[in-house]
């Protein structure tokens, strides 16, 4: 797996260099040349601010806990997200996600930095919520390993890509809802050993819908001795 993974890196950086050579980079928002996005464009994504759940992130108009987390509470401790997903921020995503633009990783970490560095957690290290390994090999990367090997770097954080894996393949998320998002995701991660054991995580991920996937990983965690999981995502869908 080791090896994988680092051959996955290594192409999809020469891949990412080749394109850029081929295909000098626009910014997705506002398409200036030679960035793929600028920091005007990325000073105007709009940022996730209070009030909002203080357990899940969910916006809130009143009181701390919003009514899912009132009633039925996820395991994971916290989530929180940069910025809202919309925009030049979609776009960002898609190219980054699908389109095997991997420079995007730096830029969009920064919203990830700045999130962090106003409202910072405690944690021990980072995890990033793994792919499958046939989805990996079909992409070249994993792009929550990307961000979240930025943003540890950063802001001086250990990462660990290895302990936490997905043991089954699951239905892309993007078109099913609340309830089948957590039924695809169910059982579909576990800890390959006890090497987390009393570790406080920071869990990492491009985007936040319902938080199925979080809280999948989470009770795989907690299941291989994870003290407790946090999380920051890049964006939070409205």
């Amino acid at each position: 797996m080791p090896i994988l993974k680092t051959f996955s890196r290594a192409w999809s950086g020469w891949r990412s260099q080749f394109l850029d050579i081929l295909f000098p980079p626009r910014c997705v928002g506002c398409h200036k040349m030679n960035v793929w996005l600028c920091d005007d464009c990325l000073e105007q994504i709009p940022r996730v601010n209070p009030p909002f759940c203080t357990r899940c992130g969910n916006p809130v108009t009143a009181g701390s806990l919003c009514v899912r987390c009132q009633t039925a509470p996820m395991q994971i401790e916290h989530i929180r997200s940069a910025v809202y997903f919309g925009g030049a921020l979609r776009q960002a995503v898609h190219q980054f996600k699908y389109q095997g633009c991997t420079a995007l990783a730096k830029p969009l970490s920064k919203l990830m930095v700045e999130s962090w560095r106003q409202d910072p957690m405690s944690v021990d290290l980072v995890v990033p919520v793994p792919l499958h390994t046939t989805r990996l090999r079909e992409r070249g990367y994993n792009q929550a390993a990307l961000l979240a090997q930025e943003m540890a770097r950063q802001v001086e954080l250990t990462i660990d890509e290895q302990t936490l894996v997905r043991q089954r393949a699951t239905s892309p998320q993007v078109e099913l809802n609340a309830k089948q998002r957590k039924q695809n995701v169910s059982n579909a991660f576990q800890c390959s050993s006890d090497g987390l054991a009393g570790a406080r995580v920071l869990l990492v991920d491009d985007v936040c819908t319902t938080g199925a996937t979080l809280e999948a990983c989470t009770m795989a965690l907690h299941t291989g001795g994870v003290r407790s999981v946090q999380s920051l995502t890049l964006a939070r869908a409205r």
